[in-house]
């Protein structure tokens, strides 16, 4: 049943990584559309992100239905994402500038409501799977190597199939011809993935706490209430905060890590598939050896260290870079740059599956506090600033990108070395808000004694809602 579980965030990973990756690329390489223009198009969706995660969340809390609290929504979600995703890489022809940047803007916000629909009650549906401390780590630890799973093929699929590297097109992305099969293909495999986990993981609803029958159904007044009762909880502030900077730094660097591969380090695509082999190396030792760490050591200290080597790792090659003492020509390049990915990888799964599992520690304390379970609109933070990252931090990168002047359908080896010297500080420059971020996870004060302590009083106040299997 993990295994179905976390299928669901393999098409979250997806569309993800494809999106952060390739979507400024697309519209500002291939489509020819100004950075700028583009960050602002992308940063418009997140002022409705930012009502419309937290009520889902708090939507599916309150459902009672047959398919329980999550699968309608889930269900709801499979077909519209796929053909958004579709849609976003298809703009027709005759739109001009104007009509492909409204159609960018439309489109994407869209598709990220749509993934909302599915992964916001799918997160709260882990968070509900289990009671126990270390097994909520476990769970979340099979979903983050899912994530690897959904990235890496994401991954290997542009660089190995739809943009593979020709001899026209050393980067096969800034082909327009290969646009049309990959955003059909991917939406594909988005819709099987989503359909796959939704049905298999609908076997344990009868397993999973319901809505007391005295709770009261979805309102705009019981919404209002749900994000009262959330944002009164100390832990949650201390995650919703450090979210914000962690998503500020993941967002400009998933924005500008493609621009850097391919125009700093001038690397082929088929080159670039073989960073596959640091992220598997990365993701298999945090996935598994996650639950271990949080047997020897709290939470909160598991998180912060992690995302500390997550910020510092990845920005140490493009120093290294901009001081001269790496360079595209560098003997064993690749080799060298996988092995920094490590630093990239492992830290992200640890830090990853930390939150997850924390997030169901503190839905336990809103439990016992106001006798309501809030997984949707708790797990709503993470879906809403995952769009964060996708929309604000790519909007940033592309700030960045028309600050440096980086030109439009350029060619790898003939750009400026001022503007790729730009794009280098950037990148390093990014590491300041995942510092900031990593103070606030160290404030987080979820333990297994309070974890422990929560549970027994809510098992005291009344008996359990869930039915043993």
């Amino acid at each position: 049943m993990k295994w179905a579980f976390g299928l669901g965030s393999s098409a979250e990973a997806i569309v993800i990584t494809t999106t952060s990756a390739f979507l400024m690329l697309f519209y500002n390489q291939v489509r020819g559309l100004d950075t700028a223009s583009i960050g602002v198009a992308l940063a418009l969706g997140l002022i409705i992100n930012a009502v419309f995660d937290p009520l889902i969340g708090s939507w599916s809390d309150r459902t009672r239905t047959r398919w329980g609290r999550r699968h309608p929504f889930m269900f709801a979600s499979i077909l519209p994402a796929a053909l958004l995703f579709w849609g976003l890489f298809n703009p027709p022809a005759g739109l001009g500038s104007t009509g492909e940047l409204v159609w960018l803007a439309v489109f994407n916000v869209m598709l990220l409501q749509a993934m909302t629909v599915f992964h916001t009650p799918h997160l709260a549906l882990g968070g509900e799977m289990s009671n126990d401390y270390l097994e909520r780590t476990s769970i979340m630890s099979v979903n983050t190597f899912f994530l690897w799973i959904g990235d890496t093929l994401g991954w290997q699929l542009c660089f190995l199939v739809f943009f593979r590297a020709s001899q026209a097109f050393p980067n096969g992305a800034l082909d327009p011809s290969r646009w049309p099969a990959f955003s059909i293909t991917i939406a594909c495999i988005v819709m099987a993935c989503l359909l796959v986990s939704s049905a298999i993981t609908k076997r344990r609803i009868p397993y999973l706490v319901q809505p007391a029958t005295t709770t009261p159904g979805f309102s705009a007044r019981e919404w209002a209430r749900d994000m009262g009762r959330v944002l009164r909880n100390r832990n949650y502030v201390v995650l919703l905060i450090g979210f914000f900077f962690l998503s500020l730094m993941t967002g400009i660097r998933g924005g500008l890590w493609i621009y850097n591969a391919t125009y700093f380090w001038q690397l082929r695509n088929d080159e670039l598939a073989f960073f596959s082999i640091g992220s598997l190396v990365g993701y298999l030792f945090g996935s598994f050896f996650v639950t271990r760490l949080h047997q020897r050591f709290e939470k909160r200290w598991t998180g912060m260290v992690a995302l500390m080597i997550y910020c510092i790792g990845p920005a140490i090659p493009l120093a290294l870079g901009y001081f001269g003492i790496l360079a595209a020509q560098t003997t064993g390049l690749v080799a060298i740059l996988i092995a920094f990915s490590l630093l990239q990888h492992a830290p992200y799964s640890i830090m990853t599956t930390t939150i997850y599992s924390a997030l169901a520690d503190i839905a336990d304390e809103n439990e016992l506090k106001y006798g309501i379970r809030q997984e949707g609109a708790l797990y709503a933070t993470r879906t809403f600033f995952a769009r964060v990252d996708q929309a604000l931090g790519t909007a940033l990168a592309g700030w960045v990108l028309a600050i440096v002047a980086f030109p439009a359908k350029a060619t790898p080896g003939q750009v400026p070395e001022p503007v790729l010297m730009g794009l280098a500080v950037a990148f390093v420059l990014s590491v300041i808000p995942g510092l900031v971020a990593s103070i606030f996870y160290g404030m987080l004060n979820v333990t297994r004694a309070t974890h422990d302590a929560t549970r027994a009083a809510i098992d005291a106040a009344k008996p359990t809602s869930t039915v043993t299997p």
